[in-house]
């Protein structure tokens, strides 16, 4: 990652005494952005987004990166393919916010400790993590093909990576230097597949693991918050506003239940700033026309 003026302005404040904090967002983009491999799968190709607020253009990955550039912090984009962030870069840094994009694979744990020695070496260790990836494997599977007796081990291999294996990879990289600050904030995007094993349906990823995205959460609730780490599972029970979602049939048809990614986003944030003699470990966003998953 080189270093941009708004990283060396970054490291002048840090000499001034007046340190600009990092928040690292693991999973910038959106799957459903306009030329995201959501959107391709359910359109059959990309879309227009030119035209949405850039809240939404980006889903929730960029609606965070926005809410937290827009409080003063250094965010850093990570993703796969690096040119997937450009435009949601260049967006941040035309508003003045500081920003930089680094390419991070979650199945490598070379990439993991390298994207994170990358961070601290320009702009410091990170103030706030959010693991906020997601995964589409299993989507395109016919519904012929529902049962788990069907599903081929590399999907099985990847909801593994990312929902069990990568969040657990990203917390020892992120929470020993937080520990030793005794502060930070670390966050993990979910969703109600977490909450307990289902059925996967046509068009669905295989999601149980996701529930144990939500047992390590809790597991780092207690071996951390006693050392001022805030950790919290986020999940998010509904379609998030989004270039491809925008565009389904369910939600054009029901518009009141599509969430929106700036809202959610100020959900993370108050998160990150709760004092710390009221927590909270697990908040779960609904939109008011659904009925909360349980």
């Amino acid at each position: 990652m080189t270093k941009t003026k708004a990283s060396q302005d970054h490291e002048e404040g840090a000499v001034a005494g007046k340190r600009t904090p990092v928040t690292m967002i693991i999973g910038a983009t959106s799957k459903w952005q306009s030329d995201g491999r959501n959107t391709r799968l359910a359109h059959g190709g990309e879309i227009d987004g030119s035209g949405l607020s850039d809240s939404v253009r980006w889903g929730l990955g960029g609606a965070l990166a926005e809410r937290f550039s827009a409080e003063g912090h250094h965010v850093v984009l990570t993703t796969r393919h690096a040119p997937n962030a450009a435009e949601l870069e260049n967006s941040i840094r035309s508003r003045g916010g500081e920003v930089s994009t680094i390419q991070l694979d979650l199945v490598s744990r070379e990439s993991i400790d390298q994207a994170f020695a990358s961070v601290r070496a320009s702009v410091g260790d990170p103030d706030v993590v959010i693991y906020n990836a997601g995964y589409l494997d299993g989507r395109d599977l016919p519904k012929d093909k529902e049962l788990l007796e069907h599903v081929p081990l590399e999907i099985f291999e990847t909801a593994q990576h990312l929902a069990s294996r990568g969040p657990f990879l990203v917390a020892q990289a992120a929470l020993a230097p937080m520990r030793e600050r005794q502060e930070g904030t670390f966050l993990i995007t979910n969703n109600p597949a977490s909450l307990r094993g289902r059925k996967r349906r046509t068009g669905e990823s295989l999601y149980y693991p996701r529930t144990q995205t939500r047992a390590l959460a809790q597991v780092l609730t207690e071996e951390y918050s006693e050392h001022g780490i805030h950790v919290a599972n986020v999940i998010i029970d509904g379609y998030i506003d989004s270039p491809g979602t925008r565009a389904l049939p369910f939600a054009q048809a029901n518009p009141e239940m599509i969430m929106n990614p700036a809202a959610i986003a100020d959900a993370y944030y108050y998160l990150h700033t709760q004092d710390r003699s009221c927590w909270s470990h697990e908040l779960q966003l609904t939109p008011h026309a659904a009925r909360p998953s349980y």
